[in-house]
């Protein structure tokens, strides 16, 4: 009964260590197999525009606008619970490359209004609209 009892144990001795063993050689021929960085941006926009990219979490839709030279130009409108990629011509960004961004609700009287977004060419904007509008968020990148 012992001896049965040191044969099980050495086996399952042998058999962790041959999967420690063998776990690298998995790894070893996966190198230099790894796919190259994209070349393309994240949103391809056309020719001097600039990518919007809008969440809308809220359940209601969204028209946008960007406040642009003390003008408010309509962009578009974003359906409750989607997201729609939308393109800003670089003639609104102005001399100072800066706008803000603007979304008043359909079905409402809430609204939406970032900062001032200073935006440089190759770059585009994400701009999440939560539930509660006031929560929403912005980045440039």
């Amino acid at each position: 009964m012992i001896a049965a009892g040191r044969s099980g144990a050495s086996r399952l001795i042998v058999t962790v260590l041959a999967v420690f063993l063998a776990a690298p050689a998995c790894f070893v021929f996966k190198r230099g197999n790894k796919p190259d960085a994209p070349t393309t941006p994240v949103f391809a926009a056309p020719e001097g525009e600039i990518a919007l990219n809008v969440t809308n979490h809220n359940y209601l839709d969204v028209v946008i606008y960007i406040l642009h030279d003390g003008l408010q130009t309509r962009l578009g409108m974003v359906t409750g619970s989607s997201s729609a990629l939308l393109f800003v011509p670089a003639r609104l960004l102005g001399m100072g490359h800066e706008l803000e961004l603007y979304g008043r609700t359909i079905g409402s009287d809430a609204f939406v209004r970032t900062h001032t977004l200073i935006i440089q060419p190759g770059q585009h904007v994400e701009w999440t609209l939560e539930t509660d509008l006031r929560r929403s968020s912005v980045g440039v990148y």
